[in-house]
């Protein structure tokens, strides 16, 4: 049998680190992409973090059409479907997100289940467990917690992955294969870039930098490193203990201004545009008045939530990166990739 792993999404963030991880691991890699310009570039990024390259090649896949699905699945042992749409403005057009995600998994599943895939990772989200849950919870979010969509806290983006991670567990509940299935729901995504792409919650810490984020809403975020999100996507694709398994990614919570402290410390010769305070909840509430992007986040002003990360950290065998470690390793590679 061979061991080619199909990676849906290889020029995104955690798609790069999931390679390099299976390229390191001894896997063949064939990645998606939407535009084979892409290739080179990924090529080269992957090469120069020291992955065998030889063992690496491309497909043209849209999340939005069935062509070359199957042809992509050909001699593939597992997939890796790591591909989903992510904006940092919400749409006006819910669907703009829901539906490519949604359909995607749903491509990516289908067409896998007729290759008769051995396992198939999903990349999913903490955003498809904690919302919707009483705001003053203090436990942690584990495997059985799910997002009510019918909370109202629920912006696109949650709708978005919760939805897909649903219609993935339902495919493979209609085929028989539930087991086969096994699903990495990280927080917020922090760690050393691959190139210069900073991605989405490593932007938030580019805007610090930059002085675009002079005072930060009271918001945290369950923070974990892209390394660990990486071995837990290889881990999760042969390990028997994590066959039809969720498994939620968190290692701290952290919220903006405790970001920027860090970022103070670590990095004090770039200090000087960093949040200084942080905004009164009154005001953030204010701007949510005639700013969709912040009325999309007003419901976690001042919670606080946590992640049971225990079942992950079985799964690897070893403790998880600390957050500040990883958005550490976030600002240090922004100022070596020259973006901050």
């Amino acid at each position: 049998m061979s061991d080619r792993v199909l990676l849906t999404g290889i020029s995104g963030f955690v798609g790069g680190h999931v390679a390099l991880a299976l390229l390191t691991a001894g896997y063949r890699v064939r990645g998606s992409v939407r535009d084979l310009s892409k290739a080179a570039k990924v090529t080269a990024t992957l090469a120069k973090a020291g992955a065998d390259v030889s063992q690496l090649d491309f497909v043209v896949l849209d999340l939005m059409s069935d062509a070359g699905w199957d042809e992509a699945m050909a001699d593939v042992r597992y997939l890796q479907h790591t591909a989903s749409p992510f904006v940092t403005a919400m749409p006006r057009d819910r669907m703009e997100l829901i539906r490519p995600a949604v359909d995607g998994t749903r491509r990516a599943l289908e067409a896998a289940l007729r290759a008769k895939v051995e396992r198939i990772v999903l990349t999913s989200s903490m955003a498809a467990v904690m919302y919707g849950h009483d705001k003053g919870r203090t436990a942690p979010f584990t495997a059985d917690d799910w997002t009510d969509l019918k909370a109202r806290d629920v912006n696109a983006y949650v709708e978005s992955k919760t939805r897909a991670e649903a219609e993935a567990w339902a495919i493979m509940d209609r085929a028989g294969r539930r087991n086969d299935l096994a699903t990495i729901n990280p927080g917020g995504i922090f760690g050393p870039l691959l190139d210069d792409d900073p991605g989405t919650s490593v932007g938030l810490l580019k805007r610090m930098f930059d002085g675009s984020l002079p005072a930060a809403a009271r918001i945290g975020f369950i923070a974990i490193d892209v390394r660990d999100v990486a071995a837990a996507h290889v881990a999760a694709m042969t390990a028997p203990e994590a066959r039809g398994r969720r498994f939620p990614m968190g290692n701290g919570t952290m919220t903006l201004m405790e970001m920027a402290d860090v970022l103070k410390r670590a990095l004090p010769e770039h200090a000087g545009k960093m949040p200084r305070f942080e905004v009164p909840d009154w005001i953030v509430r204010l701007f949510g008045v005639v700013d969709r992007d912040v009325r999309g986040n007003l419901g976690e002003l001042g919670v606080v939530k946590t992640a049971d990360a225990s079942a992950v950290q079985a799964l690897l065998g070893r403790p998880l990166i600390p957050a500040e470690d990883a958005v550490i390793a976030s600002a240090r590679s922004l100022v070596a990739q020259g973006l901050a």
